[in-house]
């Protein structure tokens, strides 16, 4: 059965070369009335990186979305210095039929982002 909410994330660790794993990360969807974020799913990464059924059971809105990505407690496992405690990434839905994957190339100086396929 696919995802009725199509956003997805991939987190790779450049200082180790692997896929991050065991990060927590957070996702919210923006009220625009209000302008209050709201959360809609917390998980951690899988052995590759991933959240699998990150999204499921929420219907994509024409909105502001976020993810937020605990990396201090992530580097803190892997005995890492962390110069970004987190991250947070905010995303237009301008489609909400559209996938929208929302990777992050991530190090403990650093990272980036980018609208993948």
């Amino acid at each position: 059965m696919a995802d009725p909410c199509p956003i997805t994330t991939h987190v790779l660790d450049t200082s180790s070369g692997m896929p991050a794993s065991n990060l927590m990360i957070r996702l919210e969807k923006k009220d625009e009335a209000s302008g209050e974020w709201h959360p809609l799913k917390t998980m951690r990464t899988n052995n590759d990186g991933r959240c699998p059924g990150f999204t499921q059971g929420h219907k994509l809105e024409n909105c502001l979305y976020r993810i937020t990505f605990e990396t201090a407690d992530y580097f803190r496992q892997q005995g890492k210095p962390c110069f970004y405690p987190e991250v947070v990434i905010t995303f237009l839905v301008e489609y909400p039929e559209q996938h929208y994957h929302v990777p992050i190339i991530l190090g403990p100086y650093g990272y980036s982002t980018y609208r993948g396929s």
